[in-house]
This record gives structure tokens, sequence and C-alpha cells, in this order.
């Protein structure tokens, strides 16, 4: 029963508490018993706090008795992954660089929106070093791994978040995503994760890596997704980059179903060279499943170029602005990917790196354009399925110069700062899930929701567990 519970949607979960059939407390204590048999082989929390979560609980089961919950998602549990602050806790950011001792006397926006809305907070979940990579692992907490194959990565950099949920480890967790980094988890372990449009959901401090560093929600559903992004959504005054507060309920429409909309199906985006087939077959079965719910799928590429070097300009000069100042004792004990990433950002002249705003614009442009015919681009999250823990990246291909060759669907739209969102679509031969991925134009998540949603919904690969 302990599993049942713990597997139960936070969508469910809120439904019960409020018709008294179910505590939080019982939820709690079922989560809590899955994180401790399962995370010494996951790894996915770096910081378990089960005395506060279980009162946290009490607190809320308390609300629910009177039927007065604090929000959306009162005595769901959740979780916040460690670059992210929250008050009491340190956010160590994978990193033997952050001293420990703190002060940890603020929450960042998401911690705090989650605790107004009195979720159960569970823990801090693994990322890399400052989330810097697509895998998670670090010097300081180890490797986290895949609830599918534990000899898998679950993706990064939000991959604590994603074996967590993906688990039976907490309903939610909040992920970052500065190139891919909730995507590319949610596809490898076979969740649901958003990356709202940049400053749809409030970030403070704001990411040293700029306006591509986005924060959203991760869950085992689309609908959970969309519940917790009425918690994240809310507005605060640190992010003066934040979109003005839109009083939207997300989880409204969701079942209004893709009849009509306009979907462009581009399997490679016309560059991309190295696709697995069986992602490639997935993600061409997801397509015909939504075409026949009605919407009209079209094969059609958005028109841009690899922007792969575009990109690593932006990024590279967030990791030097990030690390400029560290003391060469301190950044002798960098990751030595994020020590080399740092010295490349370190090279740009500011012609290079206007030239990437400039190209980064006309992207930004070219999809603004696309999305004047098509509703939705659909692709597959990554381009295959997940690889041995511990590594940055497999094998590379003949003729690849770097291990981004595996992530190349979701970084340009980092660029571009558009809604983008990974859902299950499948599995490979060997039992590894495999994402969809849908992007939205600006400021239309309801548009990625929806899709994403009625996919889900015609499908069972979201239900499915890991064999743990």
């Amino acid at each position: 029963m302990s599993a049942e519970l713990a597997y139960t949607s936070a969508t469910e979960l809120v439904r019960r508490y409020r018709e008294k059939q179910l505590s939080p407390v019982e939820v709690t204590q079922a989560v809590l018993a899955r994180i401790r048999e399962f995370n010494p082989k996951l790894n996915a929390y770096c910081l378990v706090d089960e005395e506060g979560a279980l009162a946290a609980a009490r607190a809320s089961e308390a609300r629910w008795m009177k039927g007065a919950p604090l929000g959306w998602v009162d005595g769901v549990p959740s979780s916040i992954k460690d670059l992210i602050l929250t008050r009491g806790w340190p956010t160590l950011r994978g990193s033997k660089t952050v001293d420990p001792a703190g002060p940890w006397s603020e929450d960042g926006p998401a911690t705090a929106r989650l605790r107004d809305s009195g979720a159960v907070l569970l823990g801090k979940t693994c990322t890399p070093e400052f989330g810097w990579k697509g895998v998670t692992d670090s010097a300081l907490t180890g490797i986290t791994r895949n609830p599918w194959n534990t000899g898998r990565t679950p993706g990064g950099s939000s991959g604590g978040a994603s074996a967590q949920v993906a688990a039976g480890m907490g309903q939610l967790a909040v992920g970052t995503d500065g190139g891919g980094s909730i995507r590319i988890p949610c596809s490898f372990t076979g969740i649901s994760g958003i990356k709202a449009g940049f400053g749809r959901v409030p970030a403070w401090p704001l990411s040293p890596f700029g306006t591509v560093a986005h924060v959203g929600p991760m869950a085992r559903t689309v609908a959970d997704c969309a519940l917790m992004l009425n918690v994240l959504s809310q507005p605060d005054p640190r992010d003066w980059t934040a979109l003005p507060y839109a009083e939207i309920d997300w989880t409204r429409g969701l079942d209004a179903g893709v009849k009509g909309l306009r979907i462009a199906y581009s399997p490679r985006l016309a560059y991309v060279k190295h696709v697995d087939t069986e992602v490639e077959a997935r993600v061409a079965d997801a397509a015909k499943v939504l075409a026949g719910l009605g919407a009209v799928v079209e094969a059609v590429d958005p028109g841009f170029a690899d922007c792969r070097d575009v990109f690593w300009v932006h990024w590279t000069a967030g990791a030097y602005n990030l690390l400029r100042n560290m003391p060469k004792e301190k950044f002798a004990l960098l990751d030595p990917g994020l020590q080399q990433a740092t010295a490349s950002g370190a090279q740009h002249t500011l012609a290079r790196y206007l030239d990437a705003v400039n190209a980064r614009g006309a992207l930004g442009e070219q999809m603004k354009r696309f999305h004047q015919k098509y509703d939705l681009l659909l692709t597959p999250s990554t381009a295959i399925p997940a690889f041995a823990a511990g590594v940055i990246a497999p094998e590379r291909p003949a003729g690849e110069e770097d291990w981004t060759w595996w992530t190349p669907f979701s970084f340009p739209f980092n660029l571009t700062q558009q809604p983008a969102m990974s859902v299950p679509c499948g599995f490979s031969g060997d039992g590894l899930p495999v994402g969809l991925h849908l992007v939205g134009p600006m400021q239309r998540e309801d548009l990625v929701l929806r899709a994403a949603h009625a996919y889900q919904q015609a499908t069972g690969h979201h239900l499915r567990r890991p064999p743990l």
C-alpha cells in the first residue's frame, strides 16, 4: 500500500485530502519509507529532513480537517533542487567550494511559494556542480542513478529530481533548465517536466548563466506539472526579469484536446546527424497519436541552422561570470569539465559575444515567425536513451567534437526562451524511457500543457513504473 500512496498523483492526493479520504501524514510516511529504501541505491537526495517533513504533514492534516488548505499543493510531498535556496537547509550546489555553514536564512522564490502553499518539503535533490552538465554526478555528492537501470544516468542537471519522482520518492520536484536540465532527465527517467517560458517562474538570485536559465515543475503527470506551475508562477518582488503575474489556472483547459492544433513534426531539425533509431520510431509513433486525436501534424523543420556555437558562447560566458573571482585554491576543487568551460568563456572577445547575441536574436525572430503558422513544434527530447552513469557522455560518433551531440533538441529553446516540455512516449528495447518534446510560442505554456496532457491521456507510458 505504501508504494501506491507514493505513486498517487498530486492532483489525486489533493482531491482525496479535500474529501478527507487520505491524510498528508500517511502519504508523507509512505514517501519517506521509499526514500529510506531506495535513496541509498539511487542517490537522488543529498539532504532529507524527515522530522521537518512530518511536522509539515501534520500541520497540513490539521488544515485539511478544518477545510482550510493554504494553497494548491497543501500536503503534497515535494523536493527542491540543490541550486535553489531553502531556509534552514544548506544549498551547496553540488560543490565543495560552497561553505555549508551558510547562513541559510532565505528561501528562493520557488521554495517560498511551495512553502506558502503548504507543500511538504522533503529535502534537496542532487545536481552536478553548479548545474553545469546534462548528467548528475559531483565530487561532493557522488553519482546519481536512473531508477529504470541503476547502471545508467538519470540525466541532468535536474537528475536527482527526476530520479526522485520516477522512483516514487516524492510527487513533485522543482527543476532548473539552462540548456535542457529539466527536459533531459525527464526524458531519461520517463516523467513529465516543463521548462516554463523565461520569467514565468520567478528566480532569485538570478542564475549566473543569465537569460538561458529557466525554472519549472517536474512530476509524473502533465496535470501535476500544471498544478505545480500554479504555485511556482506566483509573483516574487526579488526577480526584476519576471513576467507580470498572470492569474492563470494552468490546470484549466487541459482537457480541451488537440483537435485543430497545428503541430510541426521535426525529427531532426534538418541538421541533427545522430538520433537513435528507437527514439526516432517512438517519437514518430507519438506524432501519429496526436494526428489521430485531431491535430494537424505536418512534417516540417523550423528553418534555423545548428545554433550550438551560439549557445556555447552564452553558456560559457555565464560560467566565466560565475567563477572568475573564485580563489585559486577553490577553483582547483571544481569539476575539470567546468574548469574547461570557464576557461573557454574567458577567451570570448566582446565582438564574438555580441555576434552570438545577434544570432540569438535572429533565432528568436525565426521562431516567432514560425509560430505564426504552427501552434507547436514536436521533436525528440533527446537523441538517445539514457547512457552509462558516471560519464559525461557516451562515446562520440565520428565527426563530433564535444558531448552536446546527444542533446541537440533542448538548448535552442533556451536561447529563444520558449516554453518546452518533455513527456514519456515509450521505451527502448531494453526498457529505457524515451521522451517526446513539445515547444510552444512565447507565453503559451497552456498550449504545451494541453497537447502533452492529451497525448498522455491517450497513452499509458507515464503509468509504467521502474523495476525497483
